[in-house]
């Protein structure tokens, strides 16, 4: 497929799936590889091999908590995608220490990386212009990215997912040119001839009940009060589960929504601490009003809005999709994680289960975030 290629590899052995990778995703012209690797692999073993195999090709990724390749939905693989010219050109960018980087340093990097675009395209414009980000999952600092990087972009739409260990919540990297890092982050600079559709799509609904957060620390996203009581005991109360039964996929299955305007966004809980605090997976503070949210069909939501996209630009080429892992907790026990596979199998997808999905200057829970990409130009 010329511009667009899209791989999986299973392999066990680094060098061959590298290897297998190479072979699959390299193409003349081509300007960017994107990597979404299981943390199952060996991160040092499988740099090594993809500097082997892939030499100066641009490399981009990160690792994950499940990937999406063809096929749909997998495990303790490595999926991907590259693109090439004419029809693409990119530009990536690379933020390390986040932890320590302030948001005129972070603004700064993404303003170099969007005006090399057009060295690297002097065809492009800002309105066939789009932006990736892949964001170290653990480092608690996606809300400062996305804020800096959408206030240096100036309107070109991002899309973007926070990479993931798996459930373990213990180590996350980004890969930039062949080398995983943590407290990183990445932004890619896209420039396209092909139509492109910038999306987010979810499931749920805000409910009636208020949770207002009172007690909170906002620096390590930890809820000790909702409602003036320990924050554990009462988001069971009001949800129904058991306190001791409060596992991911129930916080799945029970997420939390914050209405900002007329949009709804999820703000998932991670864990239940020992002090019975909570702990969130994107920005939270005191004062912050939420309710349980409403669960509608997971699955007819995604087929629709695949189909909404086809109207729009046809069958898409390449769908990059960055799916919230609680998502597929979700699917998982309501046995629907096949159907969800034919869908995203039916659409090209490329993409992996996150810790957090980038909207804009948003980081949010417990949606699909993505870039669909139409058929050449004739």
């Amino acid at each position: 497929m010329h511009g667009i290629r899209r791989a999986i590899s299973t392999a066990r052995s680094m060098e061959a799936a590298a290897q297998e990778l190479y072979r699959a995703l390299w193409q003349p012209s081509c300007c960017l590889v994107v990597l979404f690797v299981s943390p199952a692999h060996s991160m040092k073993l499988l740099a090594a091999a993809l500097a082997r195999a892939f030499g100066d090709t641009p490399l981009a990724g990160c690792t994950t908590s499940g990937e999406i390749g063809p096929g749909g939905y997998a495990q303790h693989a490595i999926v991907g995608f590259s693109l090439g010219g004419p029809d693409f050109a990119a530009s990536i960018g690379l933020m390390q220490g986040l932890s320590r980087q302030n948001a005129a340093d972070m603004q700064a990097a993404v303003r170099q990386t969007r005006l090399a675009i057009y060295d690297a395209a002097p065809w492009a414009r800002h309105d066939n212009l789009f932006a990736i980000t892949l964001i170290d999952g653990m480092c608690g600092c996606e809300e400062l990215v996305v804020s800096a990087a959408c206030g240096a972009l100036a309107g070109i739409p991002l899309r973007g997912g926070s990479a993931g260990d798996g459930l373990h919540f213990e180590q996350t990297f980004v890969l930039y040119n062949g080398e995983f890092i943590s407290d990183a982050a990445l932004i890619a600079v896209v420039a396209t001839r092909r139509r492109f559709h910038a999306f987010k799509t979810e499931h749920f609904t805000a409910g009636t009940e208020r949770l207002v957060v009172t007690g909170a620390d906002p620096r390590r996203r930890v809820v000790t009060e909702i409602n003036a009581e320990p924050a554990g005991p009462e988001y069971a109360r009001i949800t129904g589960v058991p306190l001791d039964s409060l596992t991911p996929a129930a916080f799945a299955t029970h997420p939390l929504v914050v209405r900002v305007g007329e949009q709804c966004f999820v703000r998932s809980v991670q864990r239940l601490n020992p002090d019975h605090s909570l702990t969130f997976l994107c920005a939270i503070d005191e004062g912050v009003v939420l309710t349980v949210g409403r669960a509608g069909d997971l699955v007819g939501s995604l087929a629709g809005h695949f189909q909404a996209i086809e109207r729009d630009l046809g069958r898409p080429e390449l769908v990059v999709a960055f799916d919230c892992m609680l998502r597929g907790l979700e699917l998982d026990q309501r046995r629907l994680r096949d159907q969800a596979s034919s869908v995203l199998d039916a659409n090209n997808v490329i993409g992996f289960s996150t810790y957090g999905e980038q909207y804009e200057a948003m980081h949010m829970n417990q949606t699909m975030s993505g870039i669909a990409l139409g058929a050449a130009l004739a």
